[in-house]
């Protein structure tokens, strides 16, 4: 998959929105894609997390405690807050077919974000937007 079809899921990304086509070539340029097969635990909850992945090809379940949450197909992603903070895993996400990611991981992010600022304040912006708006439906 070219760059530019990864660029475009990219906008996909709640924490992305706000980035220019410019910033998400630049971040489609530091994802890595990688495939699994079907049945691999993609990521475990509790476990360290080591980025974003988005689903370019094939679908995958979430699972908290076990329990089933949700289905995950192509232009969905899992392990944005992994992205930030590099902390544990809040689900467990396993490959139901066979797929195809494309991954950033951390320590590449803060380095794009270090090169980038602009990227990195867009980031806050939409985070914190969706913060405030979480906040707003609690009460």
């Amino acid at each position: 998959m070219a760059h530019e079809d990864i660029a475009s899921r990219l906008a996909g990304v709640p924490m992305f929105s706000a980035c220019s086509k410019r910033e998400l070539a630049l971040i489609a340029r530091a994802a890595k894609t990688v495939s699994h097969k079907a049945g691999t635990v993609l990521a475990r909850e509790g476990e360290r997390g080591i980025g974003l992945f988005l689903i370019l090809e094939g679908t995958a379940r979430v699972t908290i405690g076990g329990k089933p949450r949700a289905t995950l197909g192509p232009g969905e992603f899992f392990g944005e807050i992994a992205l930030l903070d590099g902390g544990p895993r809040t689900a467990t996400v396993t490959a139901v077919t066979d797929v195809r990611l494309a991954g950033v991981t951390e320590w590449v992010f803060r380095g794009l974000l270090r090169e980038h600022p602009s990227i990195a304040v867009k980031t806050l912006e939409s985070i914190a937007g969706r913060l405030r708006a979480v906040s707003r439906d609690a009460v």
